[in-house]
């Protein structure tokens, strides 16, 4: 793997994976060569599964066919989709599937640093896309989820937490969405 990708990865496991609960339900969109998954199964994850377009994959097809692959609407309590949204434009099937609560955890490149990871991809520093970036999207214009969290790392990428709304009538106070107010003090949605 490239010296950045490499580096990358690292960084990846402890501010995106190591926090996910051990019980979620995750899909990984685009898991390639199958680190993300691989990581999760000899961690302890069990609720993982893998989609894209080549095999292996746990469910091999495009995003924009979930529904035909099996995939459940609201499903998932995580959806991972390191390096793919650049791609491929999937932001209301990641919606569809996360449960209400759930969280979308994405890296893409930042759009002015593009010209850059080419060159970097060219040196041998970074890894090489697999198609072109016909997607490229700051995340701070994604609309459809309650909440964000963004960082540019590097001037080079962006890195983002994206959050769907509690379910109407959820406690939005209590660390699960899924639990109903049990007392005055609960705030719900």
């Amino acid at each position: 793997m490239p010296l950045l990708s490499d580096y990358a990865k690292r960084r990846k496991i402890s501010h995106f994976l190591d926090p996910i609960p051990k019980d979620a339900r995750i899909l990984e969109i685009g898991c390639g060569s199958g680190w993300v998954g691989k990581y999760f199964r000899q961690h302890g994850w069990d609720g993982y599964v893998g989609l894209d377009i080549v095999a292996p994959a746990d469910y091999v097809g495009g995003i924009k066919d979930w529904r035909e692959l099996g995939l459940e609407p609201e499903s998932f309590d995580v959806i991972i989709a390191f390096e793919v949204v650049e791609h491929v434009d999937c932001f209301r099937e990641c919606y569809d599937l996360l449960k209400h609560g759930g969280k979308l955890l994405l890296t893409s490149p930042f759009p002015p640093a593009d010209r850059l990871l080419r060159v970097l991809e060219w040196a041998g520093l970074n890894q090489k896309r697999t198609s072109p970036h016909d997607h490229l999207v700051y995340f701070h214009d994604v609309a459809q989820f309650e909440s964000k969290e963004i960082k540019i790392v590097a001037r080079l990428s962006q890195w983002g937490t994206f959050e769907k709304a509690p379910a109407p009538g959820a406690c939005i106070t209590c660390s699960d969405a899924s639990i109903e107010p049990q007392e005055t003090s609960c705030l719900t949605v």
